[in-house]
C-alpha cells in the first residue's frame, strides 16, 4: 500500500485525517486531512513515534490513551478494527473532539502496522461558525471569539424565562483560570491572551451544541447548560476541567499548562439571574480554597 503512488495520492486528498504507523508505532504517513485537523505538518511528525508528545489522545474521562489503551497500538497487535470517540491535542494546544477508526495494514498476510482515520466529531459547535453569528450583533468577544458578557447575559435571561414559564431546568458554571496573574507576570500579556484563546477553543469543543460559554471578563467565563440535572451538570463541567488540564501551549520550547476552578449550580424555584451568578461565583471560590483545579457543584 505504501509503495502504490496512486493510493497514497488518493489518501492524501481525503477529507478525513489519515496516518500510518509501523510495528514500532513510528509514523510513516500523514495526509493533508491530518495536517488540517491537528495543525501538525507531515514533516513535523513522520519518523516520530505517535506517542511522542504529538496528539496525546485522551478519552471522555481524561485517560491518557497513548500511555495505556491506545486503539491504534491494539489494532497493530491483534488486527481488530476499532472505533472510538476521543480528544486529540491540536498543535496550538487546545483539545479537538474526533471520531477515529483504526485498521490493520497487511503485507504478505502479515500485519506491518496500522492506520488511523479521524474526523472532527459532528454536532459540536465550531468557534469560527459561532463567531459569525455574534459579529453582526457586536456580541462577540474580540479576543477569544466567544459570546461576550452582553450576549451571555441575554442568553441567561432567556433560559430563566423558559424555566419560569415551562419549568425547563438549566445550570450555570462560573469558570476562573488558576494563577492567571502568574502567567501574565511570567510570560507577558501576549502569551496570556494566547492562553485565553486556547481555553476558548477547548471550551467550545467540550460542550454540547445547545450549551453556551461566554467570556465574562478577564480570565473569567460563564457557561450555561440547558435542560440538564445536577448529575449531568457535574459531568459536563468536570469534562471541561479535565480537557483544560490536559491542554498545553508551547512557549519558546516550554510547555505552558493551566488549570481552572469551577463553581456550578442548578436553577432553583426562587432564583433570579443575580442569585444564580452569585451562588456559582461563591462555589467557584470554594473550588479555589479547596486546592484549585476542581469543580464544586450545588
Amino acid at each position: 500500500m505504501l509503495d502504490d503512488y496512486s493510493n497514497i495520492e488518493l489518501l492524501d486528498e481525503m477529507f478525513e485525517g489519515v496516518y500510518f504507523v509501523d510495528l514500532n508505532r513510528v509514523i510513516t504517513f500523514w495526509n493533508k486531512g491530518a495536517e488540517e485537523i491537528t495543525g501538525f505538518s507531515a514533516e513535523e511528525v513522520i519518523g516520530k513515534n505517535c506517542y511522542d508528545n504529538i496528539l496525546e489522545h485522551v478519552d471522555q474521562s481524561g485517560k491518557q490513551l497513548c500511555i495505556t489503551g491506545c486503539p491504534l497500538h491494539q489494532t497493530t497487535q491483534d488486527g481488530i478494527i476499532r472505533k472510538a470517540n476521543i480528544f486529540l491535542r491540536h498543535k496550538a494546544g487546545h483539545r479537538v473532539p474526533v471520531s477515529i477508526k483504526t485498521i490493520p495494514l497487511y503485507k504478505d498476510e502479515k500485519i506491518i502496522g496500522s492506520a488511523e482515520f479521524m474526523v472532527i466529531t459532528p454536532l459540536l459547535v465550531n468557534i469560527e461558525d459561532e463567531a459569525e453569528k455574534y459579529k453582526s450583533l457586536a456580541l462577540k468577544d474580540h479576543l477569544t471569539g466567544l459570546p461576550n458578557r452582553r450576549y451571555t447575559e441575554t442568553y441567561l435571561d432567556l433560559k430563566m424565562k423558559e424555566y419560569k414559564t415551562f419549568n425547563i431546568p438549566f445550570g450555570i458554571a462560573f469558570i476562573d483560570v488558576d494563577h492567571f496573574k502568574v502567567v501574565n507576570d511570567t510570560y507577558g500579556h501576549d502569551v496570556g491572551d494566547e492562553v485565553l484563546k486556547m481555553l476558548a477553543r477547548t471550551y467550545v469543543n467540550s460542550t454540547r451544541g445547545n450549551d453556551l460559554i461566554g467570556r465574562w471578563g478577564g480570565e473569567e467565563f460563564l457557561a450555561v447548560f440547558t435542560n440538564c440535572q445536577e448529575k449531568v451538570l457535574f459531568s459536563l463541567v468536570n469534562k471541561i476541567r479535565m480537557l483544560v488540564e490536559s491542554s498545553r501551549l508551547i512557549v519558546s520550547d516550554t510547555e505552558l499548562r493551566v488549570t481552572i476552578s469551577i463553581g456550578a449550580t442548578m436553577v432553583k424555584p426562587d432564583d433570579t439571574i443575580e442569585s444564580m451568578i452569585k451562588r456559582a461565583d461563591s462555589l467557584m471560590y470554594k473550588s479555589k480554597e479547596d486546592g484549585r483545579n476542581r469543580c464544586t457543584v450545588e
